[in-house]
């Protein structure tokens, strides 16, 4: 194929996924919104000033990042998985495979189309923390950056997910079992710096604490980790995550029968 045929391809997957999701914007851009709202009400609002302050900061500002990072994650998550999933299920993915179309257009377009729904969440989750608290960015370069990673990183990850799904339950075990008391256990609503050394020790081996702390550096310019290293370790991830999908799709042992 020659690059302008490869080029049409890609947006054509990309603009099916975006316009599969803001379709059922009612399913997929209003729910998640709803849920990070309440989030703001009961922490911000109703909990976060009996707690006080957190790494110099109201607790309302503290949590924001984290809010918006794991409206992020879970959204580019689940576009992708049940997406590509759905392909799979209906047999048009068996079309894709042998069409001359290479195996990294069509990866790289699923891809961009979870990291789409995954920064509208997060855009309209960032819209609504204004009207609990001011928003500053100390650093937007790492901000944009480290969201982007993030959602291309779990959009892989629930492209992997798909692949390896057998039914429609499958493809909700990982958020539920994993991705779930990940992203709870990834410093979003406290700083490790709470917890006993060895609980500090442990939660270092949560990727999510990484993309989550990062991103707070980037609004607030706090930080319980070092910003260098998490940006290696989500770019590492990303080559590892991108490299196996590419690996599944020229395998596709589990795509066709």
């Amino acid at each position: 194929m020659s690059f302008q045929e490869q080029w049409i391809a890609f947006t054509i997957i990309v603009v099916k996924e975006v316009r599969r999701f803001t379709r059922i914007w009612l399913q997929t851009l209003l729910p998640p919104a709803i849920t990070i709202a309440l989030y703001f009400v009961i922490f911000g609002t109703l909990i976060g000033p009996r707690i006080g302050e957190m790494s110099g900061f109201s607790y309302i500002e503290f949590v924001v990042p984290g809010l918006i990072m794991m409206s992020v994650i879970t959204n580019s998550y689940s576009n992708v998985v049940s997406s590509f999933y759905g392909t799979k299920f209906q047999r048009s993915v068996e079309e894709l495979l042998v069409s001359p179309v290479p195996n990294y257009i069509i990866l790289t377009g699923y891809v961009i189309g979870g990291v789409a729904r995954g920064l509208a969440v997060g855009l309209i989750v960032t819209c609504l923390s204004l009207f609990f608290t001011d928003l500053q960015v100390s650093h937007l370069v790492i901000t944009i950056a480290i969201v982007f990673l993030t959602a291309v990183l779990f959009s892989l990850a629930g492209f992997i997910n798909a692949v390896y799904a057998n039914s429609f339950d499958d493809i909700s075990i990982v958020p539920t079992f994993v991705l779930t008391p990940l992203t709870y256990l990834g410093g979003v609503f406290y700083s490790i710096n709470m917890l006993p050394g060895f609980w500090q020790g442990v939660s270092q081996a949560n990727p999510i604490l990484y993309m989550v702390n990062t991103f707070r550096y980037g609004l607030l310019g706090v930080s319980d980790i070092n910003v260098t290293w998490a940006f290696t370790m989500v770019i590492g991830f990303c080559i590892l995550l991108y490299s196996y999908s590419l690996y599944l799709l020229g395998r596709a042992k589990k795509l066709r029968n």
